[in-house]
């Protein structure tokens, strides 16, 4: 008996639906649900084989149908079957997409599990799809609690890039709230990273990718962040991932990113997402992560656990510190720290910015990067892009692969 789960979302072919199945003497409806967030809470009591949903219903994306396949639920969507529909059947990963004029096929695609969108599925990314930011590269700038400096060094970082004439977009990807429209006085009413979220679920992220980002000049533009640290939820897992991969398909990437790495540890049966999800996700995708922390006794501390909360997670990036603030009160040389940090992690690099309160409340005040520029501050952080950015550069097979892999989960 094959027990199937209905989501019609007021769609005309609901009734004869339940008739087919009806009539199918191996086959009978569990529940007619209201949406999908309905779908999704059904399906965890694990009786349900299949689930037949319309194609446009709110809610249905990548992680709605990851979570009905952990409960072993196939998912069958019916729609009108045009190139639209299939691409963004194959995005999110369906099972199988019916187009509404064959309703009779219905029964036949839910007893023999026929996968009827393995013919369009999306090709594979190559270089040239890229275009010609394919050689971007995702730079994540994460680092412990106690504002180090990650939006400063974040902002700074992409302004030299871009100064460089490299195409670069900034992406605020901090769940606790977005600080870097405030520091570089971008006044939008609308979330980048929302819009993102939104697009992603509908399969149009590429398509529309421009909409979700603010230019600064000619060759930076930001995605902004959250308004507010409660809006996490909207941002399902998987969308800063195809955010961050579709960017960098248009240049280099420089991401700002939270300070905690914890699961929840409750979960989620309808796979609402976690409040750190966007910044593991951010990590899972980079090219490189930079560590920010402090010099002074508080913030080394700090920084070290951080450092064994990163190792422990197993980042496959190349990973490079950064401490700011850097001062000779302190009483330490950046030999000493560098040997301090290193004891750590294995280290790509070890990078030191000077304290420059002036600079930067200047640059705070005016709604500007503190680089590029002429202050020993800015000279440095000139150092750091160049040491992450020496050239343009072809894209590494680890990167090809990851995104073979994302298309195949979108």
């Amino acid at each position: 008996m094959i027990v199937v789960l209905v989501v019609a979302a007021g769609a005309a072919w609901e009734s004869p639906v339940l008739e087919l199945v009806g009539a199918h003497a191996g086959m009978v409806v569990l529940k007619r649900c209201v949406d999908v967030e309905e779908l999704l809470a059904t399906s965890t009591a694990g009786q349900a084989d299949a689930a037949v949903v319309a194609l446009d219903a709110p809610g249905l994306d990548v992680t709605a149908v990851d979570v009905l396949r952990r409960h072993q639920v196939r998912v069958v969507a019916v729609g009108t079957a045009t190139e639209a529909a299939r691409t963004r059947s194959s995005r999110i990963g369906v099972d199988a997409l019916l187009d509404v004029g064959e309703l009779d096929r219905l029964t036949d695609v839910l007893e023999h599990e026929v996968d009827e969108i393995d013919d369009v599925a999306l090709p594979a990314v190559t270089e040239d799809d890229a275009g010609e930011g394919g050689t971007g590269r995702i730079l994540v700038v994460w680092g412990p609690a106690g504002a180090p400096g990650r939006t400063t060094v974040a902002t700074s970082l992409a302004a030299v890039l871009a100064a460089r004439g490299l195409c670069t977009t900034l992406v605020d990807a901090d769940p606790y709230g977005g600080a870097v429209a405030q520091q570089l006085g971008i006044l939008d009413e609308v979330s980048g990273l929302l819009s993102a979220a939104r697009l992603t679920a509908d399969g149009a992220l590429e398509a529309r990718f421009d909409t979700v980002q603010r230019s600064l000049d000619e060759h930076l533009t930001v995605v902004t962040g959250l308004p507010r640290g409660d809006r996490f939820v909207e941002v399902r897992p998987g969308v800063v991932e195809h955010l961050l991969e579709v960017a960098a398909g248009r240049g280099h990437v420089v991401v700002d990113t939270g300070f905690s790495l914890e699961e929840d540890p409750a979960g989620d049966p309808v796979g609402r997402p976690g409040r750190n999800a966007l910044t593991v996700g951010a990590l899972d995708v980079a090219d490189e992560v930079l560590v920010v922390g402090t010099g002074d006794p508080i913030g080394l501390s700090r920084l070290a656990r951080a450092l064994v909360d990163l190792r422990e997670r197993r980042t496959s990036a190349p990973v490079r510190v950064v401490v700011n603030r850097m001062r000779p009160s302190l009483g330490w040389s950046e030999r000493d720290i560098a040997g301090m940090v290193e004891g750590f992690a294995r280290l790509a690099g070890v990078h030191f910015l000077p304290d420059d309160r002036g600079v930067a409340d200047h640059a705070l005040m005016t709604g500007t990067s503190v680089a590029p520029g002429d202050s020993e501050l800015a000279r440095a952080l000139v150092g750091v892009a160049e040491v992450l950015v020496p050239a343009p550069a072809p894209a590494t097979p680890r990167r090809r692969e990851r995104r073979r892999l994302l298309a195949r989960r979108r």
